[in-house]
């Protein structure tokens, strides 16, 4: 009985113990969680207010924003009365300025007998001047374009040097869609016309798109009479016998096919890869009589493009092989690694003929949105132009100041041999670009 006693004195002793021990970690753990909580609660409250702190700097610093950009409202009489005052007019709207312009390409025609050349140059009459005073005057471009004529993303197929001329030179830039030609042509000079104009893609460039350039350059049969006659051939009878002719056309045909033509350009070395050109076709034409009486012929080359007096040099070496200066063996070495003396004719007789667009015609000239460039409707137009303006300026000036007469006299001086002065230059490899070659043109 005692023992009985014990134990179960022993077992409340013990329950005891545990009721207090689980009592008083139960009171621990809650006092824990609610001090936890409280401290949540607490961080939850700093991070909103920290929040709002930061919401509220944001929308004053973005109030001072618009008031600073906020455009004050002007008093135009007052502004207008103290600009009087001064001297100063204010420009009305003009609605012009908000016309919308699309890419376009035209069809430029001129004699460049009296202009320093296509591109415009300050201080120089040239083509290009003129065209973009008339296109300022009748709102085609703003008078930002003018100044800088990249902001209407102008640019020409080809360029052309002082003095010559093209029949069908197309030049890439955006224009309203509403044009008045007549009007415009009107206020050019008469010797330069703006035959048509035509809508093309965005990305349409009258250069980078411009596959190939076909390039005439007609001058009197004469300057292909043999050099050892001792008295020269008179001009206004001389008549080119058929021989003589297909002499002329097959020393062309040399020319043809991707060739180094480093002899045939200024400053350019053999190791220049852009020295290699493509002529695709290189011809002359049948002979025929000017209204003056002088017998001319037209030699047509085409070409993918065409280095700085590349045609007159091939022209001018052409002329010294018929005649007897020189023979086909010097052409053969021009288009070698040596650098040879080789004469340039005069630019008197070079045309920039035709630009071809055949691969963005292929393309996009039958889309149903586009024309192709090919400008038959204004053909007509063109030869009239052409024989009117740029033959008869040559036939005239040939027969009066006999330009290529005096050319020829001097062909005797070249010695179509290596350039000593130039040797140790084109052994030492690469040259510096000549700053105004132009690798898509002939000047």
């Amino acid at each position: 009985m005692l023992l009985n006693h014990m134990l179960n004195s022993y077992r409340k002793a013990v329950c005891l113990k545990t009721n207090f021990i689980s009592r008083s970690r139960h009171k621990s753990f809650a006092a824990a969680m609610s001090e936890a909580l409280d401290k949540l609660e607490q961080d939850v409250l700093a991070r909103k207010e920290a929040k709002e702190a930061e919401n509220k700097n944001v929308q004053e610093a973005n109030r001072v924003k618009r008031t600073l950009k906020r455009k004050k409202w002007v008093d135009w009489k007052t502004q207008d009365d103290e600009d009087a005052a001064n001297g100063v007019k204010r420009a009305p709207f003009d609605p012009a300025d908000r016309i919308k312009r699309k890419k376009s390409a035209i069809l430029l025609s001129y004699c460049g007998a009296n202009y320093f050349g296509m591109q415009r140059n300050p201080g120089m009459q040239t083509i290009e001047e003129e065209l973009f005073k008339v296109m300022l005057k009748h709102k085609w471009i703003t008078e930002d374009s003018f100044e800088q004529v990249q902001i209407a993303c102008f640019q020409r197929a080809a360029r052309t040097d002082k003095g010559v001329s093209a029949a069908r030179q197309v030049c890439s830039v955006k224009l309203p869609e509403e044009l008045n030609l007549e009007a415009f042509n009107q206020d050019l000079p008469e010797e330069i016309r703006l035959f048509g104009v035509e809508r093309v893609t965005k990305g349409f460039n009258a250069k980078d798109q411009c596959n190939a350039r076909t390039y005439t350059y007609t001058l009197p049969t004469v300057a292909f009479a043999s050099s050892s006659e001792e008295t020269p051939p008179d001009q206004e009878t001389y008549r080119i016998p058929p021989e003589l002719t297909e002499k002329v056309s097959e020393t062309l045909k040399l020319f043809e096919g991707t060739k180094n033509f480093h002899n045939f350009t200024s400053k350019k070395n053999f190791l220049d890869p852009s020295a290699k050109r493509f002529i695709m076709s290189f011809t002359c034409s049948t002979p025929f009589q000017s209204p003056q009486g002088v017998e001319f012929v037209t030699l047509k080359v085409k070409g993918q493009s065409f280095m700085l007096h590349q045609i007159r040099k091939m022209v001018g070496l052409t002329i010294a092989i018929v005649r007897g200066n020189t023979t086909t063996a010097t052409l053969e070495r021009a288009l070698t690694e040596e650098r040879l003396d080789l004469p340039m004719a005069p630019g008197l007789g070079l045309v920039l003929d035709t630009v071809h667009y055949e691969r963005y015609n292929d393309r996009y000239g039958k889309d149903g949105i586009h024309s192709p460039l090919t400008w038959e409707a204004q053909e007509q137009q063109v030869r009239e132009f052409i024989e009117k303006y740029i033959y008869a300026n040559i036939y005239k000036t040939e027969a009066e100041q006999k330009n290529l007469l005096d050319w020829l006299s001097t062909l005797h001086y070249h010695s179509y041999d290596t350039r000593r002065e130039e040797a140790t230059t084109e052994a030492g490899g690469s040259q510096k670009k000549s700053s105004n070659e132009d690798d898509d043109g002939e000047e």
